[in-house]
Formats: structure tokens, C-alpha cells, sequence
């Protein structure tokens, strides 16, 4: 199965270490120039901030992967942001952190463990979802069949999109790549070979707290 995590939305978290402030904003990207453009955004809400430390993951296998400490000693703020979405397995996501300086000096380990721990307080106040590669299938039945189809659908888990009912009853199904083989299988046995599995399109699937998000394949 394809799959891979990601934010499905914007989010923000704040710290204070010592009197300094770490914002954290995140957000969902898929380009370069998308991540700068929140970036430059950023530095015009908190035009009167000292650092604005930031790092992406975009794209997959391997992803795209930038960072920037923004004027702190190096190592010390872009790299513990990058690796909290290393930990958490993310791309497409783009992290600012930014820091209003309170006069006490925290140290190499005191920015390290700051600027982490504002990462991680902005992701714990967005939706990481995991989007799933596959397909749509159309799976038409008599009456008689669509229990048995309906039991089927159940114990695989999937998400049944409508149903349609005329004088037969078709299921519209997300199925993931690699599923649908075996699926097709198991309808025709169910069914004595009465029922139809036809692909309707292919797309990226994602269980969100607002319901179902489907993007083109």
C-alpha cells in the first residue's frame, strides 16, 4: 500500500523558555515557493521578532529537505525542527519558528531543546493525516448479493462513498492500491459471479476529523 503522513491543516503552538517567546506555525505545502511564501508572511506578522528559524520536507523518496537557523549558532534551531518531523515521519510541511528574544541567553542546548519543543507544541495543534493511494471502484449487485457485499466491505474496513439503489444496487468504494484484486475475488465467490467490480478513478485518499478528503490520483 502507498501511502505517507502529512498536516492536513495549518496549526500553531507557543512556548516560553526564560523569558524568550517560540511561536510554531505549520503548514501544509506541496512546493518550494509555497513553504517561502508562508515564510515570508510569517516575518510580516512578527515583523519585530529576532529570528524566524524554519525547515520543509517536501515530496517523497527521497523527499526534498531544507532548514535555516536564521541568525542563531548553527545547528541549533532549523535542525531540531527538521528532525521533529523526521520523528514523526511528515512531508509536505513547512515549520516557522519564531523567537522573540526575553534578554537571558539560553545556550547551544537551552535553543536546541526550545526550538524542538516549539515544533512539536505547533504540530500537536494541527491534524497529521495519513493519505492512502488507490482507486475508486463501482461494485454493482442484485438485492440478494448486496448483504453479502455490504459483510465484505465491513470486515475489510473500507469507506463506502454512496450507494445507489434502482433494481440493482450499486456501492461506490475507496479501495487502496494492491486491495482490489483480492476484493474482486471475494465479491465474485460471495456472489456466485453475479456482481460487477469496475474501476472508476484513481486518487489519494485521507480520514480526516471533517470526514473523507479524496484528491486526483
Amino acid at each position: 500500500m502507498d501511502s505517507y503522513c502529512t498536516v492536513y491543516t495549518t496549526g500553531q503552538g507557543e512556548i516560553t523558555e526564560k523569558k524568550s517567546r517560540f511561536i510554531a506555525q505549520i503548514f501544509p505545502v506541496s512546493s518550494e515557493e509555497e513553504a517561502f511564501a508562508y515564510l515570508e508572511a510569517v516575518r510580516k506578522e512578527h515583523w519585530d521578532a529576532r529570528h524566524h528559524c524554519w525547515a520543509y520536507i517536501i515530496g517523497r523518496n527521497p523527499g526534498s529537505e531544507r532548514m535555516s537557523d536564521d541568525g542563531e549558532p548553527a545547528g541549533t534551531a532549523g535542525k531540531p525542527i527538521l528532525e521533529v518531523l523526521r520523528g514523526k515521519g511528515l512531508t509536505d510541511v513547512f515549520v516557522v519558528v519564531t523567537r522573540y528574544f526575553g534578554g537571558v541567553l539560553l545556550g547551544t542546548g537551552g535553543l536546541v531543546r526550545a526550538y524542538s519543543g516549539a515544533a512539536s507544541e505547533g504540530l500537536a495543534h494541527t491534524e497529521i493525516i495519513t493519505r492512502i493511494y488507490g482507486m475508486k471502484l463501482r461494485i454493482g449487485t442484485d438485492y440478494a448479493g448486496s448483504g453479502k457485499v455490504q459483510y465484505l466491505l465491513g470486515q475489510r474496513k473500507l469507506t463506502v462513498l454512496d450507494s445507489i439503489y434502482t433494481d440493482r444496487v450499486e456501492f461506490i468504494v475507496l479501495v487502496p492500491e494492491g486491495e482490489e484484486t483480492t476484493l474482486k475475488k471475494e465479491i465474485m465467490e460471495a456472489t456466485s459471479g453475479q456482481a460487477s467490480v469496475e474501476e472508476v478513478s484513481r486518487c489519494w485518499f485521507a480520514r480526516t476529523e471533517a470526514g473523507i478528503q479524496i484528491t486526483d490520483g
